[in-house]
């Protein structure tokens, strides 16, 4: 390594923990969350996204206004569409997320959105970045939720990731110091560890869950999971009824596999690439990512969305009608709990179980031999109308 080499790695590094502490100070000048009941009028937007997030965002957007019919006749809610997150849009100006797109976006206190396209290697398009994670860090929606219910097994599971730190807050930008050495950088605040831990635990409190699961490797990651894992046991203290726990991230993966200790999990609340990775082995359990749905909440915003991708393949093949709406409809229930409406998330997600789980009148493949994204919209209203 040439002393030019080390220098201009420092330089790197050092421009780079101006950048965190400047954030972890905004952080500290946050105020309260947004109360929804003290607005006139709630909007919420409804961003389709790529390929097949259109579709099924706009039917989700269609059961949520059935449910929410009386406030919105009476002006208390709107819906908004904000056209404009797809690929072709982002490429065109060689952003993330187009400016113009950004300011409806922020215009709205909740959002809905479909899934969007992130190229990788290999694609046709440029590699521009997520619009999830440039939408997280604008928004600054720090907790992701995402919930796995399973009644015959006995899962109840809520996952609370940190969604603006941990390995992901400066994923692209790490060093490429010699031609034989890069570095990558994990970001751990004060700041953002006791707010999506203090969002965990408030949950858990709120929905009587008696235990909290604090998953990191703090053995090995000593500086940044250690900090992490001190942090949320001290919120743990707040909260005397509520048990809390700890487990390495390797382990958790393998316990949840197991079906006598798997039920013991309630709520967990772990960094950002431990999140994303475990969320999506605990989907499995519920049918895979398309059944699930996600919440991203901040103080200001909060975003619900699909956790898998945009299916381009379905609508080249002309097969976008049949796209199945289930896991925008989870977001939906997570989105009428975040604003105060739990009466009609409770509805909605007792209608989703009988139509996925209990009844399954009509079934959704993805081809002509199942129903379409409008038809089992049609289903779950006519369900919801009985309860």
């Amino acid at each position: 390594m040439t002393n030019e080499q080390l220098e201009s790695a420092v330089e790197k590094f050092k421009a780079l923990v101006i950048e965190q502490n400047e954030r972890s100070e905004r952080i500290k000048q946050e105020g309260d969350f947004l109360d929804y009941s003290k607005l006139d009028k709630l909007t919420i937007g409804v961003c389709g996204g790529d390929g097949i997030g259109p579709i099924i965002t706009a039917e989700s957007a269609r059961v949520l206004a059935f449910l929410l019919k009386d406030d919105v006749e009476s002006g208390k809610i709107e819906f908004k569409t904000i056209d404009g997150l797809t690929i072709e849009n982002r490429v065109k100006v060689m952003k993330a997320i187009p400016d113009d797109v950004m300011e409806e976006l922020k215009k709205c206190p909740v959002i809905l959105k479909g899934p969007t396209t992130t190229p990788q290697a290999g694609d046709p398009w440029p590699n521009i970045e997520s619009a999830n994670v440039a939408m997280r860090k604008a928004l600054d929606l720090f907790a992701n939720v995402r919930p796995v219910k399973i009644p015959e097994e006995g899962i109840d599971w809520t996952f609370f990731r940190e969604n603006t730190e941990g390995a992901y807050a400066v994923g692209s930008k790490g060093v490429n110091i010699t031609d034989d050495l890069a570095m990558d950088f994990v970001v751990t605040t004060t700041e953002g560890s006791e707010r999506i831990a203090k969002l965990a635990y408030e949950y858990a409190r709120k929905n009587g869950k008696d235990r909290v699961s604090i998953i990191q490797k703090a053995n090995i990651i000593k500086t940044t999971d250690g900090k992490f894992l001190n942090l949320a046991k001290n919120i743990g203290k707040d909260y005397p009824e509520i048990t809390t726990d700890e487990w390495y991230i390797d382990i958790t993966t393998a316990k949840l596999i197991d079906p006598k200790r798997r039920k013991d999990f309630k709520v967990f609340v772990l960094p950002n690439l431990y999140g994303d990775i475990i969320t999506d082995e605990a989907a499995e359990f519920m049918g895979g990512v398309g059944t699930a749905g996600s919440a991203n909440i901040g103080k200001k915003y909060a975003m619900f969305e699909a956790i898998h991708g945009s299916a381009p393949r379905m609508i080249k093949e002309g097969r976008g009608q049949y796209a199945d709406p289930a896991s925008m409809l989870r977001a939906s229930v997570m989105l009428l709990s975040h604003i105060g409406k739990q009466a009609e998330a409770d509805k909605l997600e007792r209608a989703l179980d009988i139509c996925m789980y209990e009844e399954k009148r009509i079934h959704i493949t993805g081809r002509e031999d199942g129903c379409t994204c409008e038809e089992f919209g049609n289903y779950v209203m006519e369900t919801l109308a009985k309860l």
